[in-house]
């Protein structure tokens, strides 16, 4: 089992930045990718970014150019920094854990409300 544990969550006006961060509590040989997803009310969870081996990013369209996923290894932290944020990145954000880019684990989210 991997516990994961986010934070960092919150209300920022639009334009504005947040960095979330996601610990996990130990490393398991078969999660090879980490993940930022994200979901708002009424609509299905979706991929924010993921970061893979070999430092392979990857983004939704409507967060490129202003997400940036990272990864510390030696605090076995994510992290996902969001800038010039817009009301409708308004969701609660969840860290996953994927074997071959399939969720394993999940956290249990941080709201962020981007307000206009």
């Amino acid at each position: 089992q991997v516990q994961l544990v986010e934070s960092g969550g919150g209300l920022v006006q639009a334009g504005g930045s947040l960095t979330l961060s996601c610990v996990r509590s130990r490393t398991i040989f078969s999660i090879n990718a980490m993940g930022w997803y994200r979901q708002a009310p009424g609509k299905e969870r979706e991929s924010v970014a993921t970061i893979a081996g070999g430092g392979r990013r990857y983004y939704a369209d409507s967060v490129k150019g202003r997400f940036t996923i990272s990864n510390d290894n030696a605090k076995n932290t994510v992290y996902l920094q969001m800038n010039s944020l817009k009301p409708e990145d308004t969701a609660v954000y969840y860290c996953a854990a994927l074997s071959n880019l399939t969720p394993r684990y999940w956290g249990r989210g941080t709201q962020v409300t981007v307000s206009s």
